[in-house]
């Protein structure tokens, strides 16, 4: 890979952990960067969790300090915590190793976090290649999510997930909570609410912008769609005592339940049955939404100069809504009816 030179002042305050699992492949535009921002990190880390390939070849020649357990350790969750303890610096930030960031993402999140009462903070995801089905459908649902509802969440101040493709935190508090969680397959869902339970604050950063590679395939996709339904079951599960004690969360995902569950099972089955049964415009329920998809899209969009990818790509969000209903209705299934949990973390890109 070719080096583009170095530019902006280095921030000693801030260590960077990436963990990696045979990402050859990535984890070097990942560094890259990262070397490139307006603000750089006083350092990074990878963490190479026992990778078959060239991952810690790639991480070392790009300058980056690596890291290798003695064994797998199963999971991001694991690997994060490996190098943690070896942190020193005010913050950490936490990206994934298939994931690029905008050159001004760190100094964004930064200046947020310098805020005394800002515990966390995360920015703004769009995946970096629009070009197969499955990543059409990913782009809508992330220009939908994060213009419109995240911006919500923020405005509260009670950010429902701070992804963990990309995120910043204390790193003093991170180590007392003891890192993140290996209790579920969404950790980074489970550390958000624990900060929640702990009175912190967590920010939404909508100029800290990142661009990870987001599955290409069905294949690569069910992995992640059934990961993520799974992790957000076992930590409704885990923490529905604290969820009822804080208003506006309990609201947030109280909606976020009832459209995983009671949406899906309109979307997949309550319509095809009014439309034989009753009339063929019952059909008209599946698109009647699109506007209101549409609306809160198209701003952002045109600034980016990207308005006919989005109109292009708004069939495949609504091909990706429906498979979403049934990974989730899955996962309600398996999680609360059969107790069959999901712990293998499986990524695929």
């Amino acid at each position: 890979m070719e080096h583009k030179e170095m530019n902006g002042h280095q921030d000693a305050r801030l260590t960077v952990l990436v963990p990696a699992y045979n990402e050859s492949a990535t984890v070097g535009a990942t560094i890259q960067s990262l070397l490139v921002q307006t603000v750089r990190p006083g350092r990074i880390i990878v963490i190479d969790d026992c990778s078959t390939d060239n991952t810690s070849q790639v991480a070392a020649g790009m300058g980056a300090t690596v890291m290798r357990p003695p064994r797998n350790s199963g999971s991001k969750a694991g690997a994060q915590n490996f190098a943690l303890g070896s942190v020193q610096t005010e913050f950490t930030l936490a990206i994934d190793a298939d994931t690029t960031l905008a050159p001004d993402a760190v100094q964004k999140m930064l200046a947020v976090a310098d805020d005394p009462d800002v515990t966390a903070a995360c920015g703004f995801v769009l995946p970096r290649y629009v070009k197969t089905l499955w990543e059409r459908g990913r782009y809508i649902e992330y220009l939908f999510a994060f213009s419109f509802f995240k911006q919500v969440q923020d405005y509260y101040t009670k950010p429902i997930i701070a992804s963990g493709c990309f995120s910043m935190y204390r790193t003093q508090v991170l180590k007392e909570m003891g890192g993140w969680s290996t209790r579920t397959v969404a950790e980074d869902m489970d550390l958000t609410w624990r900060l929640y339970q702990m009175g912190k604050t967590v920010r939404f950063v909508p100029d800290a912008v990142c661009y990870p590679v987001e599955p290409h395939s069905f294949a690569f996709m069910s992995k992640q769609l059934r990961r993520w339904s799974h992790g957000f079951v076992q930590n409704v599960r885990l923490h529905w005592r604290m969820l009822l004690g804080v208003p506006f969360l309990r609201s947030l995902v109280a909606v976020a339940v009832w459209d995983a569950v009671l949406a899906s099972l309109a979307y997949l089955l309550l319509l095809p049955l009014l439309a034989v049964l009753v009339s063929p415009l019952f059909l008209l329920g599946y698109v009647i939404d699109v506007p209101a998809v549409i609306v809160p899209i198209l701003p952002l969009a045109i600034r980016r100069g990207e308005f006919w990818k989005a109109m292009a790509s708004l069939p495949s969000f609504l091909v990706l809504r429906a498979v979403n209903c049934v990974y989730t209705l899955e996962a309600f299934w398996s999680e609360l009816l059969t107790d069959k949990k999901l712990m293998v973390f499986e990524k695929g890109h």
